[in-house]
């Protein structure tokens, strides 16, 4: 099985969705011929399917998303790319007040079939407009899915199940994860919405988290092995759908877990995970909840204090083994 990038394994994802379906075309902001994207995802895909299908669009966030919603509704699949998922707060009405409730508000007689594509996650010293996460924005509203894939084999399947579905998709991204490898199959595959990936089975501890700090728990639980500590590590892969049983059925293993993500800390995504497993599976903790989390400030850009701002894996270190 070859071994390819995430942003390769993203693009030949579209590819293969524009090949099986005329309707599905993209559009944003300097993402055609000139520049293919601003971490050139969409390079190539002009030359090969055209202006009309690669459509490059102003620099106007309202603009793309209200353009692809009326796409969507109207017969198209429109794949819109945000470049930085800061910017997606510039089309917030289009976002959570139509597309999230048009299916519903409509009694089922339309479909929204949208996918917006966008970046989140520091490390690169971009500062605060364009570092943030947000994702338990989206989380919090009825009627989106959410994909978060940290790896290369991920982004693929879930990008095609995403293109495939009738209700709109937020799918994003962490701008550092782009040139990591993985194996990755040419033949086409899909990964269904709501099914977890374990990157790593323990017994002692839980660790569970999304986009780069995926990458860092990993790392972690190959240090803490060399402790005697035991980590399993899940990557939920999308967060609405959520996996509740995969992560339930480790707690239970465990009875332990550490929560990792790259948010602000009050009301991140981690929330909710604590709030679901005390719910479901307290009787099996044996200690308290754990979570990693960015402080409660915007990002800086100063480089050294933007990585004391990001949770590293000795701080995942660290949440282990004060409940271990």
């Amino acid at each position: 099985m070859p071994e390819k990038t995430y942003r390769d394994a993203l693009k030949e994802g579209l590819r293969e969705e524009m090949l099986r379906d005329e309707r599905v075309f993209i559009m944003g902001e300097d993402i055609g011929r000139n520049w293919g994207g601003a971490f050139k995802v969409t390079k190539g895909l002009a030359e090969e399917f055209g202006d009309d299908r690669v459509r490059d669009t102003p620099i106007s966030e309202n603009a793309i998303v209200g353009a692809a919603l009326g796409a969507a509704i109207t017969g198209m699949i429109p794949v819109a790319e945000i470049m930085f998922g800061d910017l997606i707060t510039l089309a917030m009405d289009q976002v959570c007040n139509q597309a999230a409730k048009m299916r519903y508000m409509f009694g089922g007689q339309t479909s929204v079939p949208l996918v917006m594509r966008s970046v989140f996650g520091g490390g690169k010293n971009l500062a605060s407009h364009h570092s943030q996460s947000l994702e338990a924005w989206f989380m919090h509203t009825p009627g989106l899915k959410i994909a978060v894939p940290s790896f290369a084999y991920d982004v693929k399947g879930l990008i095609k199940t995403a293109i495939r579905d009738p209700n709109p998709v937020m799918f994003f991204e962490h701008k550092l994860v782009y040139d990591r490898k993985e194996e990755v199959p040419d033949e086409e595959y899909l990964i269904p919405f709501g099914k977890a990936r374990v990157h790593r089975e323990g017994d002692d501890v839980t660790i569970w988290g999304t986009f780069l700090m995926v990458h860092k728990a990993i790392e972690a639980a190959d240090e803490l092995a060399k402790q005697g500590i035991s980590a399993e590590v899940i990557d939920p892969r999308t967060l609405v759908p959520l996996d509740r049983k995969t992560l339930i059925d480790s707690v239970k293993k465990t009875g332990r877990l550490v929560l990792v993500t790259e948010e602000t800390k009050t009301g991140a995504t981690t929330a909710e995970i604590a709030a679901i497993v005390q719910e479901e599976a307290f009787d099996w903790l044996d200690a308290p909840i754990k979570r990693v989390n960015a402080p409660d400030t915007p990002v800086p850009f100063s480089p050294p204090l933007e990585q004391v701002f990001i949770p590293d894996k000795d701080r995942i270190i660290s949440a282990v083994r004060e409940i271990v």
